[in-house]
């Protein structure tokens, strides 16, 4: 093994396991060894290919075709549907809004209309595409309100957006109602359906109870879903589906005004390696229908017996009955979500925090993938174990001097010194970098507390302090003499 491969090994041995399904954020596992070997093997053979030019690489072209092909047939697509494979569902949700905006090219101010549980790579593309981001409560259901957002629309609207489920809370907004409130109006509708579009149609065959949401349904005009996640790809595939030839148009770009080539692209990517794109491919051969049918029997196996395990754990509870594989968690006054994902992870599992948000509570996030199956007791285990000590520990509070500084803090001024000094008052540094730009973090084992002080803080605060958290992580290593 070369010294770079050794050291590869070395630092990755601090991150997240990617196998084992004791992750349940981030990466999706089959707990299938040939399928990461076909994909791994697949990326590998393409890394050097370059898509910028599918004339160059046709394989790529015809993987491309294959995978959209795949996708437009578990998804109702139409005869007339097309696609692109994108690096991933934010790529996908950009290209959808941006299509939607340069496709109504006469509204000069234009608009999009979410339900607030959207996710938010659209607030990405609002903030990207000027595209105003109007946010519509959803109702008591966490679902999408039909009527609620059929009203938000006027004549400004370009896109009205539904989810399939959506992430933080794992259910499925009602798309019917919603696309055909946009439809009446000729509004494109887009359904997010990155995490959950290859799950739900699955379900369904296995006779779960799936609300409508593919293109089965009149008025969706587009639909986002993710390869890496639960289509069991190598990192980062996604695929985003038009109905129409018409609807995509606006997504391309070209460019002869320069003297060079002309540059012509269908996402957002110019150069991008076949790598990715090989390996969906891969998977997709290798697993086929029958053996994602298979994993979504697994997947939705474990996501049951979670659910029936958290019924006999107290101070725990299911915030809403999930349609896939997302299951968001609360707990009550005698512990706090925060502690349990710290106690989770001192046992060897990984679950995602999320803030409270409009009046809701911080939750437990979990992403239960196939490969969770297997473990599903030894996770109830862990998580009994995990709230117990939580109980025990009683809910994490937030220094009273933190809290009063983050209250005085503006997040449209927050500077260096003030996160210098928020970073002191919660211990966050250690020793003096000596650059005269503060100290260096350091980061606890243990992040409830700082969970916790960002819950404090408003929306618009956590933001400014979490941009500030990364500028000061991506600073660059420097040679030495």
């Amino acid at each position: 093994m070369s010294d770079a491969l050794a050291r590869l090994k070395e630092m990755q041995a601090a991150d997240l396991p990617v196998h084992g399904g004791r992750t349940l954020a981030y990466v999706y596992d089959s707990g299938l060894a040939e399928v990461d070997e076909v994909g791994r093997a697949a990326v590998a053979a393409y890394a050097g290919s370059n898509g910028l030019d599918p004339t160059a690489f046709p394989s790529l072209l015809r993987m491309e075709n294959d995978v959209v092909g795949f996708t437009a047939d578990l998804l109702d697509a139409p005869a007339t549907a097309v696609g692109t494979v994108t690096s991933g569902g934010t790529e996908s949700v950009l290209l959808a809004v941006q299509a939607a905006r340069d496709g109504s090219p006469s509204v000069a101010a234009p608009s999009m209309v979410l339900p607030d549980t959207v996710h938010a790579a659209f607030h990405k593309a609002a903030h990207y595409f000027g595209v105003e981001a109007r946010l519509v409560p959803v109702g008591p259901d966490l679902r999408a309100d039909p009527a609620a957002m059929a009203a938000a629309t006027d004549d400004s609207t370009v896109l009205v957006v539904a989810s399939a489920p959506s992430y933080a809370h794992g259910v499925v907004d009602p798309v019917t109602e919603i696309a055909a409130a946009a439809a009446a109006r000729g509004i494109r509708c887009h359904v997010d359906a990155c995490i959950g579009g290859w799950v739900l149609p699955y379900a369904a065959r296995l006779g779960r109870a799936v609300p409508p949401w593919t293109f089965a349904v009149e008025g969706v005009t587009s639909i986002s879903v993710d390869l890496h996640k639960y289509g069991y790809a190598p990192k980062g595939t996604s695929v985003l589906l038009h109905r129409t030839p018409e609807l995509r148009r606006p997504q391309f770009f070209a460019s002869a005004a320069w003297p060079g080539y002309t540059m012509l692209n269908s996402t957002m990517q110019s150069t991008k390696s076949g790598g990715p794109l090989a390996g969906a491919w891969a998977v997709l051969r290798t697993l086929g229908d029958d053996g994602y049918l298979r994993l979504t029997r697994d997947v939705l196996e474990a996501v049951d017996r979670i659910v029936a395990g958290i019924a006999a754990i107290p101070a725990l509870r299911v915030v809403v009955p999930p349609d896939s594989t997302l299951v968001a968690l609360a707990t009550d006054g005698s512990c706090d979500a925060f502690t349990v994902c710290d106690e989770m992870a001192a046992r060897g599992w990984y679950v995602q925090p999320q803030m409270s948000y409009a009046g809701g509570p911080a939750t437990v996030h979990l992403s239960v993938s196939a490969a969770t199956l297997a473990s599903v007791d030894d996770f109830l285990v862990a998580l009994a174990e995990a709230v117990a000590a939580a109980v025990a520990a009683g809910p994490v509070a937030v220094d009273p001097g933190v809290a009063a500084y983050i209250a005085s803090l503006d997040p449209a001024t927050l500077t260096d010194a003030d996160f210098d000094g928020l970073l002191a008052a919660s211990g966050l540094v250690g020793g003096d970098g000596g650059d005269g730009a503060g100290d260096d973090l350091a980061l606890p084992d243990r992040m409830a507390e700082v969970n916790a002080m960002l819950d404090l803080a408003s929306p618009a605060m956590r933001e400014a302090l979490l941009v500030a958290f990364l500028d000061r992580l991506s600073r660059p290593v420097r040679a030495v003499g």
